[in-house]
């Protein structure tokens, strides 16, 4: 699979001071023709619904271009947000980069 996989890297709160400038940044792997976008928030702390409404608006975008948001490495207050909200059955969430990897591009297609 020869897929153009992007990586972005928010840190912090994912609150609505950040939200814009997130959204920006993926919209800017989407111009560069990223396939798929990898969310790892391994360092983000917490994240508002200002955050969690972004996220969603650029999943319904990019599945609309036909590519792939995925998201790994959560920390407990966030998947417990996204349990809650039932939003770790709408986004395609990995325990980290490895197993992104492992299911994502190492599948036979």
């Amino acid at each position: 699979m020869s897929s153009n996989v992007q990586v972005i890297e928010p840190t912090g709160i994912l609150d609505s001071t950040k939200a814009e400038a997130f959204r920006q940044s993926v919209e800017a792997l989407l111009q560069e023709g990223a396939e798929i976008i990898l969310v790892d928030l391994k360092n983000i702390t917490f994240i508002d619904s200002s955050g969690l409404g972004t996220l969603v608006v650029l999943l319904k975008k990019i599945r609309g271009l036909n590519r792939s948001l995925c998201i790994c490495s959560i920390n407990d207050q966030v998947r417990m947000l996204f349990e809650l909200t039932s939003m770790d059955r709408v986004f395609d969430v990995y325990d980290d980069r490895q197993a992104f990897e492992d299911a994502k591009l190492k599948a036979p297609h």
